[in-house]
């Protein structure tokens, strides 16, 4: 995702949180689609065809799922053990970027963020109007995106399910895609998220 990492290191600096990434483009696998769902290793984004991803064999989908998917769901899961174990109070964000505009669908996307969160809205409700009261900008809620199973993976399997605090968060693409837009919105995060926890 455009922007996503560069946000997500300097959040994660800032607040001294860990953070796990995968270098991998999600057009390899997506860590955050769950295995075998069609957007998994998806043959077309936004109409484009993805070549390297026409007529896969079950050992080719496989091996995608053990060297990538799997690794860092395993690190995630480790991780968030290790710090139930210590009794560290935790908080699962997830950072992602969208596109503003989709070539399949001319539907408006004006968000300069969506807050997306699922059955646990503890943090989102409070980000949301912290957010929106604020910036001068669209605040989406549970937008571009909603979390459920065939289009998300991390927030329902290690946030639900743990019962921890847990939030998704969508940058527009176009207001990361430079490291001067990247500060600006990881600062303006750490200077808020705290205070929706």
């Amino acid at each position: 995702d455009i922007g996503a990492l560069a946000v997500a290191r300097r959040m994660s600096e800032a607040l001294g949180a860990p953070l796990v990434y995968q270098p991998y483009s999600r057009l390899v696998i997506d860590c955050n689609r769950a295995p075998g769902v069609d957007s998994s290793i998806p043959v077309e984004s936004d109409g484009t065809r993805v070549p390297g991803n026409l007529d896969l064999t079950p050992a080719q989908i496989e091996a995608r799922v053990e060297d990538v998917f799997r690794p860092y769901h395993e690190t995630m899961g480790r991780l968030l053990d290790e710090r139930a174990h210590r009794r560290r109070p935790t908080v699962l964000v997830s950072v992602h970027s969208f596109t503003p505009t989709l070539r399949t669908d001319p539907s408006p996307r004006p968000w300069a963020i969506g807050v997306i969160y699922g059955r646990d809205a503890r943090i989102a409700r409070h980000l949301i109007r912290l957010l929106r009261e604020a910036l001068a900008c669209e605040v989406g809620d549970n937008r571009p995106y909603v979390v459920d199973l065939e289009n998300d993976y991390t927030i329902p399997v290690h946030g639900e399910r743990r019962g921890l605090p847990c939030v998704e968060l969508e940058l527009s693409q176009d207001l990361v895609a430079d490291a001067e837009g990247q500060r600006r919105w990881a600062d303006l995060l750490v200077e808020w998220l705290p205070r929706a926890v």
